[in-house]
C-alpha cells in the first residue's frame, strides 16, 4: 500500500514537468539537429539516434540529469520517467507514418531497462551532456533559456524530493505512534519492540536532518534566482529584455514556507521521541529559514523612475510574495511606507542597520504611505504608489570631482507585520534601484548616463552604491548596442564597423586597429565627463542625441539598413571613391549634437568628382521635412551605396502628401530642398549687415550647408494660388530671413551687455541643450562665418530662443506655422518678391506683433533693409 501510494504520487508530479514542456521550448535539441549527425555518439543498439530524434526536446523538460543516486526517490523517479517515456512513444506510433518501427523502440526500452530503471538514466545523461558540449564548442555558449530551463527543473526536482520525505517523515511518525500504543495497551516491554522502535526514532531524527539540511538547499537556490531577477530588473532598465513575471517565484517561496510549516508540525508533535536537543537544533534551523524567505519576499516590482526631477510624480509598486499565503487568516491591513535614503544610508541598511538608515531626514516625499492589498484575480499582494512626488532634496557632501547628476539615492520601503498565532513582527524592507535626482532638465541627460553605467557595470553583493570606473571595451559595446535597439524600438542593432567608429571617437585614436580596442578598458570619464577634442560635448551626450534623433525621425530608415549612420568621413570616402557621381549615404554628424548628413559624389568644374557632405539634417528640420522628402528633393543624389537606386531604396516613403486645405486669407506654400552644383554655384549673398555671407569650408558646423565647400542646402518656397503654376522663389543677391535668423544677429535683445560667456557656465560644465561652442549664433561666436541665411536648418521651439539668457526678444519673431501662413490674400503678385521664413523658435516672454509688424513683414521686400549699416532686428519695423 505504501509503495503504491508512492508510485501515484510520483506519477502525479511528473505532469508538473509536462506543463513546463508545454509552456516552453527548449533550444538544445533545434541546436543539435543543424549539426551533422557524425558529430554526436554515446548512442547504443537499445538507445538509438533514431530514437533520439523521434522523442526531441521531449527529452529535455525532464530531470535525467538531476537523478545522481540510488535511494528510493532516485529509482522510483527512474522508474516513473522510462513508464512516461513509454506513453510518449505509443502516442506518437498512434500518429506517425511508422509506428512499427516506434513500438519496436518501445519494446526494446521495456525489455533492456525495467528492470533496471537507473541504467536508462544514465544512458539518457550521457546522450544530453554530449550534445550539450558539441552545442556548446561549436556556437561558443548555450542560450539563456536552456540555462534558466534546467535551473526550474533543478528546483522542482529538489522540491519533489522534500516532498517525498515529507511523507517517509509522516509515515514513519505514524509507526512509531502506533506502536507505543500498542505498547501501552498490553502494558509489557517486548525488547524486540524496543529495539525496533529505537531504530525507527534514530532514523527519523537522520531524516529531520537530511531534509532541513535540503530545504536550506532550496532556500540558498531560490535567493539566487531572485537575485538574477533583480538584477535582469535592472538591466532592463538600460533596455535588455526582461520578464518581470514574479508569479513561478511566487510559487516557489510559497512551497518552500509550506514545507517548512509541515516540519514544523512533526517536530512539534515528536517532542518525547526526538529529545530536547533534537527538537531544538531542528526548529531553530526551520526557524531560519522561514525568516530569510519573509524578509526576501518583500521585492520592489516595479521600480521608480531612476532619473527622479522634483515635483514631479512617480509611481511604484512593492510586493510581498508571501502576502497571499499569509494574509489568508488574519484580517489585519499593513502599510508600506517610502522614504528616500542617501548612499551612505543604504550602506547602513545593507550592513544590518535597518532602523539607522532613517535617523535622518533625505527628502521629503508626499503620497509615500499604501497598504498592502491581495489581488483576487492575480493573487499578488501589492502596494502601489501611484502619486509620489519628491518635494526637495538634501544633498549629501560631495568629492570635489563629483557632480550633482553622479550623486545616488534609493526610494527604501518598509513595512512592520504581523504573523502566526503568537503575533510576531517582522521588519521587511526593500530597497529600489540607483536613482539620481535632478531639480531641471538640463541635468536629464548626464543624470542618464550616471544610471546607464551603473545599472550595466553594478557588481553582485556590491557596497551600496560602489561602480568600477574602467570597464572592458566590449562590455561598452554590448551596452550601448542594447541602449540602441530599446530606444529605438529596432530589433537591427548596431554593427563591427559601428564599434570601430565609436572606439576611435571615445578612445581620440583614429591609427588603432579594431583589434587593438578590444583589450582597451572604457573609463568613466572618457564616457561623459570628458568633453571630446575640439568638441563642446562628452561621448554620452553625443551618442544620446542620436538616440533621440533616430527614435523620433529615423527609425523605419535605419531599421531597413538604409542609414549607414556611426562612420567617419574619412571612412565616407573610401567607400564613395570609386564609385559613380550619385552615390550617397547617410552618416551621423560627428560634430554635432543629433545630426544626420548625406554624404554623395559630386562633379567638379574641372571634370573631377568629389565627396561632398550637405549639412547635417537636425530633429527640427527633419519634423517639418521627413528624411524621404529630402533624398526626392535632392536631384544630386541618385544612388545609394553600394548600387541601389533610391526610387527602389526609398520606394515605401516616397508617398505624396496630401495638399491641405488652404485658408481663403492665405496663399498655400510648399517647401523643398535644393543643392547647388559646382557647375552652378550659388551667388555670394548678403547677411542683414550688409556683410557677405562665406560659408565655412573645412569644418562640419551645425550651421553649415555645404558639401565639401561647394555646394549647399537651401530651401525653396513655392506659392501656389488655385490653378497657376508654381512660383519658386530663390533671393538672387539677397538672403531671405530665415527660422535661425540668430545666426546674422549681433544681439537679439538689443542688450549690449549680453556676452557668448551667458551659454557656458564652467561650473556647470555643459550648454544649453542644441547649443556648444561650435553651434552658437555667429553674434555669440566670434569664430563663427554666418553662410547663406536661407539655408540654416529648423531649430527646436525650444531649443535656441527658451535657452537664451537674452531677456525679451523682437515682436516679429513668429513660430514656423505662423511664418508659413503669411501671405498677400487680396493682393495680386506683381513680379518677383521675397518673402522672409520667420523663426519658429519663440521664447515664452515674446510679445504680440502688431499689425503694423506683421504689414511690414510680408508687404516691404527685404532688401529694403540689406543695404543699411547694419541695424539690429529690433530696430528692423520701427
Amino acid at each position: 500500500m505504501y509503495k503504491s501510494y508512492h508510485v501515484l504520487y510520483l506519477i502525479s508530479q511528473l505532469l508538473l514537468f509536462h506543463l513546463w514542456r508545454t509552456s516552453s521550448k527548449m533550444a538544445l535539441w533545434s541546436s543539435v539537429c543543424k549539426l551533422p549527425p557524425e558529430l554526436f555518439n554515446g548512442y547504443s543498439e537499445e538507445f538509438p539516434r533514431s530514437l533520439r530524434c523521434f522523442l526531441g526536446d521531449w527529452l529535455e523538460t525532464y530531470p535525467w540529469e538531476f537523478i545522481t543516486g540510488s535511494d528510493t526517490f532516485d529509482a522510483f523517479m527512474a522508474d516513473s520517467l522510462l513508464s512516461a517515456m513509454v506513453e510518449r512513444l505509443q502516442d506518437l506510433a498512434s500518429n506517425h507514418c511508422q509506428p512499427s518501427l516506434i513500438l519496436q523502440f518501445t519494446s526494446n526500452l521495456e525489455n533492456a531497462y525495467r528492470r533496471e530503471p537507473l541504467k536508462l538514466v544514465r544512458t539518457v545523461k550521457q546522450i544530453l551532456e554530449a550534445e550539450r558540449v558539441i552545442v556548446q564548442n561549436k556556437f561558443q555558449r548555450l542560450t539563456l533559456h536552456l540555462h534558466r530551463q534546467q535551473e526550474e527543473l533543478k528546483f522542482a526536482f529538489d522540491l519533489q524530493r522534500l516532498q517525498y520525505k515529507l511523507q517517509e517523515i509522516r509515515a514513519l511518525c505514524g509507526n512509531l505512534t502506533d506502536g507505543s500504543r500498542v505498547s501501552l495497551q498490553t502494558n509489557t516491554v517486548d525488547p524486540q519492540f524496543s529495539t525496533q522502535g529505537d531504530l525507527q526514532v534514530n532514523a527519523l531524527c537522520t531524516l529531520f536532518s537530511e531534509v532541513t539540511k535540503e530545504l536550506e538547499a532550496a532556500k540558498s537556490q531560490l535567493l539566487k534566482r531572485l537575485d538574477i531577477w533583480k538584477r535582469q530588473q535592472q538591466l532592463a532598465g538600460n533596455g535588455t529584455p526582461f520578464d518581470e513575471d514574479l508569479a513561478p517565484l511566487q510559487k516557489r517561496f510559497e512551497s518552500l514556507v509550506d514545507v517548512c510549516f509541515q516540519l514544523s508540525q512533526q517536530v512539534a508533535s515528536l517532542v518525547a521521541q526526538l529529545g530536547s536537543v533534537l527538537q531544538s537544533c531542528v526548529k531553530e534551523r526551520l526557524e531560519n529559514v522561514f525568516n530569510g524567505l519573509i524578509k526576501s519576499a518583500f521585492v520592489v516590482d516595479k521600480q521608480p523612475p531612476q532619473v527622479l526631477k522634483t515635483q514631479t510624480k512617480f509611481q511604484a509598486t512593492v510586493r510581498f510574495l508571501l502576502g497571499s499565503l499569509l494574509f489568508k487568516a488574519t484580517q489585519t491591513s499593513f502599510s508600506v511606507t517610502a522614504n528616500i535614503v542617501t548612499e551612505k544610508q543604504a550602506r547602513e541598511l545593507v550592513a544590518g542597520h535597518p532602523d539607522a538608515s532613517l535617523n535622518e531626514s533625505t527628502g521629503e516625499l508626499v503620497n509615500n504611505i499604501a497598504s498592502l492589498e491581495t489581488s483576487a484575480t492575480s493573487n499578488a499582494c501589492c502596494a502601489v504608489f501611484k502619486n509620489m512626488l519628491l518635494k526637495k532634496i538634501k544633498r549629501s557632501d560631495r568629492k570635489s570631482t563629483e557632480s550633482v547628476t553622479e550623486e545616488k539615492c534609493a526610494v527604501l520601503f518598509s513595512a512592520r507585520i504581523n504573523l502566526g498565532s503568537n503575533n510576531a513582527t517582522f521588519l521587511v524592507q526593500a530597497l529600489s534601484l540607483p536613482i539620481v535626482v535632478i531639480v531641471h532638465g538640463n541635468q536629464d541627460s548626464n543624470a542618464k548616463a550616471t544610471i546607464l553605467w551603473d545599472n550595466a557595470f553594478a557588481a553582485k553583493d556590491r557596497i551600496p552604491f560602489v561602480v568600477t570606473e574602467r570597464i572592458p571595451w566590449g562590455n561598452m559595446c554590448e551596452t550601448l548596442n542594447q541602449k540602441f535597439m530599446a530606444e529605438v524600438q529596432t530589433t537591427e542593432g548596431l554593427l563591427k564597423d559601428h564599434y570601430y567608429f565609436l572606439a576611435q571617437k571615445i578612445f581620440n585614436d583614429n591609427n588603432a586597429r579594431e583589434e587593438d580596442f578590444q583589450n582597451r578598458c572604457v573609463t568613466w570619464s572618457q564616457f561623459n565627463k570628458e568633453i571630446l577634442p575640439n568638441r563642446g560635448f562628452t561621448f554620452w551626450q553625443w551618442f544620446e542625441g542620436i538616440l533621440d534623433l533616430t527614435k523620433k525621425y529615423l527609425k523605419d530608415y535605419w531599421t531597413d539598413r538604409l542609414i549607414m549612420g556611426f562612420v567617419s568621413k574619412e571612412s565616407v570616402s573610401t567607400c564613395l571613391s570609386a564609385s559613380p557621381p550619385g552615390t550617397f549615404l547617410f552618416r551621423f554628424s560627428d560634430s554635432l549634437i543629433g545630426g544626420i548628413s548625406i554624404a554623395y559624389v559630386t562633379h567638379l568644374p574641372n571634370g573631377s568628382c568629389q565627396v561632398g557632405n550637405i549639412q547635417p539634417f537636425t530633429a527640427a528640420s527633419l519634423s517639418t521635412h521627413s528624411l524621404a522628402k529630402c533624398v526626392q528633393d535632392v536631384q544630386q543624389i541618385q544612388t545609394l551605396y553600394p548600387n541601389r537606386p533610391k526610387k527602389e531604396a526609398f520606394q515605401k516613403y516616397f508617398i505624396e502628401e496630401l495638399p491641405k486645405k488652404n485658408s481663403k486669407e492665405y496663399i498655400g506654400i510648399q517647401i523643398k530642398i535644393t543643392v547647388g552644383t559646382p557647375s552652378d554655384p550659388a551667388p555670394p549673398e548678403q547677411n542683414l549687415h550688409g556683410a557677405m555671407s562665406t560659408p565655412n569650408r573645412n569644418a562640419e558646423n551645425p550651421t553649415e550647408v555645404y558639401a565639401e565647400g561647394t555646394d549647399f542646402l537651401s530651401q525653396e518656397t513655392a506659392y501656389n494660388s488655385g490653378g497657376s503654376p508654381d512660383t519658386s522663389w530663390r533671393s538672387s543677391g539677397v538672403a531671405p530671413l530665415d527660422q535661425n535668423v540668430m545666426g546674422s544677429m549681433t544681439n537679439l535683445s538689443g542688450n549690449p551687455g549680453v556676452s557668448p560667456d551667458s551659454f557656458y557656465d564652467p561650473a556647470q560644465g555643459m550648454y544649453p541643450q542644441g547649443m556648444n561652442q561650435l553651434n552658437m549664433p555667429s553674434s555669440l561666436n566670434p569664430s563663427y562665418e554666418s553662410p547663406v541665411m536661407e539655408t540654416l536648418p529648423l531649430a527646436h521651439d525650444n531649443e535656441w530662443m527658451s535657452a537664451l539668457p537674452l531677456g525679451p526678444t523682437d515682436s516679429h519673431l513668429f513660430h514656423l506655422e505662423q511664418a508659413m501662413s503669411i501671405g498677400l490674400s487680396d493682393s495680386p503678385l506683381h513680379g518677383d518678391m521675397d518673402y522672409p521664413m520667420l523663426d519658429p523658435s519663440v521664447p515664452e516672454n515674446a510679445q504680440e506683433s502688431s499689425i503694423y509688424d506683421l504689414e511690414q513683414l510680408t508687404l516691404q521686400p527685404l532688401y529694403n533693409y540689406s543695404h543699411s549699416s547694419g541695424p539690429s532686428l529690433t530696430n528692423l519695423c520701427s
